[in-house]
């Protein structure tokens, strides 16, 4: 399988619909972004939307990289990666995490983080296959 990475840097319909179809596989509880929200995503400095393609140009999955300036340095997050059930297992998330990786290398970052549920067992053996590493820390959340 031919698989091409690109930076969102324009909203396009095919982008919209890529997010109805991708969305739903990442999380049954939040709905796909609306055309409003992707273009923010799209036009923040802040946020860096990767996109996936198969053989026949078709977007096939998605990788959100935050890359943020904190006191202690650039750092970068990895979030909402996702890859359509039909091109799983082929390579696509692989292409993606080093997409991004390599993106926030460039911008300066000296770290990239992500967070995975254990029971995304093929998600996390990817992120080790890339070269993430699982760290001891505790993660909080707090909700509004």
């Amino acid at each position: 399988m031919s698989i091409t990475v690109e930076l969102a840097t324009e909203l396009t319909e095919e982008i919209c619909a890529s997010f109805v179809q991708l969305m739903p596989q990442l999380s049954s509880s939040n709905p796909a972004p609306d055309r409003e929200q992707l273009s923010l995503i799209i036009a923040s400095p802040s946020t860096h939307l990767f996109l996936s393609r198969d053989e026949n140009g078709r977007i096939c999955g998605s990788l959100t990289l935050a890359v943020f300036r904190i006191p202690t340095g650039i750092r970068a997050w990895v979030e909402d990666v996702v890859v359509d059930s039909s091109a799983r297992g082929k390579g696509m998330g692989e292409a993606l995490c080093r997409a991004a990786i390599d993106h926030a290398k460039a911008l300066g970052a000296i770290t990239v983080d992500l967070t995975s549920r254990p029971s995304r067992e093929a998600a996390n053996r990817l992120y080790k296959r890339v070269g993430f590493s699982v760290r001891e820390t505790n993660v909080y959340r707090f909700t509004s």
